[in-house]
């Protein structure tokens, strides 16, 4: 497949969103870098480390069942206030609105480590939730974070270039279709909308691991995966800000009122 079907990394969020409506993604690279990244780096993979030490650890539904090569980390929110940092980051908010428009809810943020020998995952879109026929425009958006350099060989992220378009779901047919890796430098953030067919692809490598977040963004008629107001810290909500407040369902309008009125 013609890899020129992946658009170059930008930093203008209009071509961002121009490469979004023509391959259905587009990379932001540079957006971690230096010590925030090495730090939200150590910071999942202790996580990652703690579930398995306790007997946690949890595989995404998406995995093959014979595969126990990805572990997936839930409401990686909790975990550390640096995923914060990811969940709630100008440049995600500002893809979110260009996107989705606003408000918007932050449906989950949550990682998947793939480990060497890793196997791929179903190929799949992530608006699997909406009955078809499916409206003409995405109803979620994924934010993915590069903790780890992002390459062919150690089973990078693999999507089918235009498949948005197709505006349904993959059939099992379609499962062998061929794919392209998104290849990214650590720190970057890959942003493609809910109708994209993807999947995480083989580690092929002995010994690399690659890690990355993933930010799932809804328009606000949508419930959330991540249950916020049972599963998160309270200080996560003490401290948020008005912007964090709406993608977590705590200020709201129309919907998801307490006694007629936004419960924050």
């Amino acid at each position: 497949m013609d890899n020129r079907l992946v658009p170059p990394p930008t930093l203008d969020t209009d071509e961002g969103r121009n490469n979004i409506a023509r391959f259905g993604l587009t990379i932001v690279p540079g957006v971690l870098g230096g010590d925030r990244l090495k730090r939200t780096r150590e910071a999942l993979y202790r996580a990652a480390e703690s579930d398995r030490a306790r007997g946690r650890m949890q595989k995404f539904g998406l995995d093959y069942p014979t595969d126990d090569s990805n572990q997936r980390i839930w409401n990686v929110l909790s975990r550390d206030p640096l995923f914060e940092d990811l969940a709630f980051h100008p440049m995600a908010v500002a893809y979110v609105k260009a996107v989705l428009g606003w408000p918007a809810l932050l449906g989950n943020i949550s990682a998947n480590i793939t480990g060497p020998g890793g196997g791929e995952m179903v190929l799949h879109a992530d608006q699997i939730f909406v009955p078809e026929p499916w409206p003409a425009a995405p109803q979620g958006l994924n934010v993915a974070w590069c903790l780890d350099d992002f390459t062919e060989a150690n089973g990078a992220t693999r999507f089918v270039p235009g498949s948005h378009s197709r505006n349904r779901p993959p059939t099992q047919s379609e499962q062998a279709l061929e794919t392209i890796a998104i290849e990214a430098e650590a720190g970057s953030m890959v942003v493609f909308e809910s109708r994209v067919w993807h999947k995480t692809g083989n580690n092929g490598t002995p010994s690399e691991y690659r890690a990355g977040v993933f930010a799932w963004y809804t328009k606000p008629i949508y419930r959330t995966q991540e249950n916020w107001f049972l599963s998160l810290r309270p200080e996560v909500r003490q401290f948020a800000s008005d912007d964090a407040l709406v993608l977590l369902g705590y200020k709201t309008v129309g919907l998801g009122l307490v006694n007629g009125a936004s419960p924050a």
